[in-house]
């Protein structure tokens, strides 16, 4: 009896295996017709901020309703949800395609990030 309780102790100390999830990025067909749009809004002074996917880089990008799952946003505990509607992505982050100038601010963050890189190469 006493091994019996020792190897439900082994048992009960041995950690869980962590699983780590290789996610594939997607290309998206639309993506080169979403730059030449900008481009040619851009050659007609008007800015626009567009959403789009970090996954596929697609524009079908939209808000997760109250009712599909994302009450605690709707009472404004959390960001808002986003949803992919090619690749089917759902997340909280959301990038913006833009073509705008940009700013100082902007300027530097990119800068540091791409020092950043360089770093861990």
């Amino acid at each position: 009896m006493p091994d019996r309780k020792k190897k439900e102790k082994k048992k009960k100390k041995q950690k869980p295996q962590l699983v780590l999830r290789k996610e594939e990025e997607i290309v998206s067909e639309t993506l080169p017709e979403l730059l030449k749009l900008l481009e040619e809004l851009e050659q007609e002074g008007k800015f626009a901020d567009i959403q789009v996917c970090p996954r596929c880089k697609s524009a079908k990008v939209k808000r997760v309703r109250t009712l599909d799952g994302d009450m605690s946003s709707h009472v404004g505990w959390l960001p808002i949800k986003y949803e992919c509607r090619e690749c089917g992505w759902r997340e909280r982050l959301v990038l913006k395609a833009t073509n705008r100038p940009l700013g100082w601010k902007e300027m530097a963050l990119i800068a540091e990030t791409l020092n950043l890189k360089e770093k861990k190469a």
